[in-house]
């Protein structure tokens, strides 16, 4: 599966970016889809991951309250909405996917290592 991210961008703390990942050459719908991100000088992390159907999702504490995740099965898209931004969420942020993944398990969900698939990034930067 091909995974293009976008809608990354420049926002002043405290703003809000939606994050779309559209998916092509499989069933969108056999996939567990994943949000990363990397900031400078970091280690890739997890932030945030969705059911195939959407049913169900798990995310980081750190965003907890401020990020949602969601997908459309029908468009083949994935969304990270985020809210409240803060300059510590400045990042790459990586959309990924696995068919095999149960992410009812943190070790399993959490770990970069488990997605066979990942987008090309789309950078996010929080300041004034």
């Amino acid at each position: 599966v091909q995974l293009q991210a976008s809608g990354g961008g420049l926002v002043q703390p405290g703003g809000s970016l939606r994050l779309s990942c559209a998916a092509s050459g499989r069933t969108f719908s056999d996939y567990v889809m994943g949000w990363f991100r990397q900031a400078l000088g970091k280690e890739r992390e997890f932030v945030t991951v969705i059911s195939r159907s959407g049913g169900s999702s798990f995310t980081t504490d750190s965003v907890k309250g401020r990020f949602t995740i969601s997908r459309d099965n029908t468009k083949n898209t994935v969304y990270l909405q985020m809210n409240n931004l803060k300059p510590e969420d400045t990042a790459v942020y990586y959309c990924a996917a696995d068919r095999e993944i149960s992410i009812l398990a943190k070790r399993n969900r959490e770990n970069v290592a488990k997605y066979e698939y990942w987008g090309q990034g789309t950078l996010v930067t929080v300041s004034s």
